[in-house]
């Protein structure tokens, strides 16, 4: 039998990474792509991607929260950490021993 809260975490772990990786694309390949090169398209569909994938994210850190009874902190934690650049593969860690917790 699986586990939900195990789930939830793994589900929030592998959405923050893809959310992550689309966010640092957006920032550091898409933009200087349209402002450099004139190429606003990369910026279009990237855009598309990781707007999509935020909402996953923040839905992902809303199903942890209530399977795992998050507290106010924490839940405030990953929901700053969607917004800052690096900052989901910081709490990937985090995730990982939450997880490694539930294992055992």
């Amino acid at each position: 039998m699986t586990n939900p809260r195990k789930n939830a975490l793994q589900q929030l772990r592998v959405i923050g990474i893809t959310e992550g990786i689309s966010y640092l694309f957006l920032l550091l390949i898409a933009m200087p792509l349209k402002y450099y090169y004139d190429l606003p398209v990369v910026v279009k569909y990237n855009g598309w991607v990781h707007g999509i994938l935020f909402i996953l994210y923040i839905a992902a850190v809303l199903r942890a929260t209530w399977l795992c009874n998050w507290s106010l902190l924490r839940i405030l934690k990953y929901f700053i950490a969607s917004l800052i650049p690096l900052a989901t593969f910081i709490l990937d860690k985090e995730l990982r021993k939450d997880i490694s917790v539930l294992q055992k």
